[in-house]
């Protein structure tokens, strides 16, 4: 199956999501080979950066709840494991960047290894710095414009933005990133932040007390995400937040993600699932008779 994407050819329709296994070249490799139609690195800082201390990750039963705090191996460093990516595998490589001001954004973007990339995904949105940095860029449709419009001189690879379900009106958010040349939006990033409580001490569990949700529990506040992005823009969307099973990523697509992600849903059924994901949607589209362009948006037609 392939799949056009702003210019960009999939080979699948399933994405590794930044932040799971994508620090290392090794790492993605072993993703891409076992049915990702791309991967998508760990968010990319211009400098290296620790993020929190640990515990940063814990698991509930419904998902998990995590502070890394964007800990990075910085640019250059970050480069290297993109050199040696894009030897092993022919995946799709979507780099994921981060930065605290706009300008820095720009120099990281600047700075990427451009021949191991096929695509760019800006983090404006993510929810555990805040205190660090102040409120995230994905916030407001006027400073998420503005740092898009920042990016966009500094590159031709097509640039995706990817935006936080925690704000209202995201319809208009994801509008201002296309009107300010966005090629693509990637939606969601986790919820929140939460927290969780040890009751043996009463202490919160993670070291930052609090962190962002991802796993099943917000699969659907990133569905309905997607359905109000679809119905505001026309670039592409790759839909993501809380997909685990062959049905949750179906809905995602339904409700107008070109391509879906997982990250979370890798810690709960293994790295194999975007073959499963993949074979059951195949067979779903034949059983239903359709082709997989009529199911990108279908519910929106029903």
């Amino acid at each position: 199956m392939e799949i056009p994407f702003s210019g960009i050819t999939f080979k699948n329709n399933g994405i590794l999501a930044s932040g799971i296994l994508g620090v290392t070249a090794s790492g993605m490799t072993k993703v891409a080979e076992s049915g990702a139609g791309g991967v998508t690195t760990k968010s990319i800082s211009k400098n290296a950066r620790k993020g929190h201390n640990t515990p940063v990750v814990q698991v509930f039963e419904h998902g998990l709840i995590n502070a890394v705090g964007l800990s990075s191996l910085g640019i250059e460093k970050s480069n290297e494991e993109l050199k040696s990516l894009r030897y092993k595998t022919k995946s799709v490589i979507i780099a994921s960047v981060f930065g605290g001001t706009e300008e820095e954004f720009r120099e990281t973007v600047e700075e990427l290894d451009n021949d191991s990339i096929d695509m760019i995904e800006l983090n404006i949105s993510c929810p555990n710095v805040a205190s660090e940095f102040g409120t995230p860029f994905a916030s407001d449709p006027n400073m998420a414009s503005s740092v898009v419009k920042r990016v966009r001189g500094s590159t031709k690879r097509p640039l995706l933005v990817k935006l936080s379900p925690n704000y209202p009106n995201i319809g208009g958010i994801a509008r201002a990133c296309e009107d300010a040349g966005a090629d693509g939006i990637t939606a969601i990033n986790t919820v929140g932040p939460g927290m969780l409580v040890d009751i043996n001490t009463f202490k919160p569990k993670l070291t930052n007390r609090t962190g962002g949700v991802s796993g099943p529990a917000i699969l659907p506040i990133a569905i309905r995400v997607v359905y109000d992005i679809y119905k505001s823009v026309k670039i592409p969307i790759i839909g993501m937040g809380g997909v685990t099973t062959i049905e949750d990523a179906i809905q995602m697509i339904s409700v107008g993600a070109t391509l879906y992600g997982v990250g979370s849903g890798i810690f709960f059924n293994g790295v194999d699932i975007f073959k499963k994901i993949n074979d059951g949607i195949e067979l779903f589209l034949k059983e239903k008779k359709m082709g997989y362009g009529e199911l990108i948006g279908i519910a929106h037609r029903s």
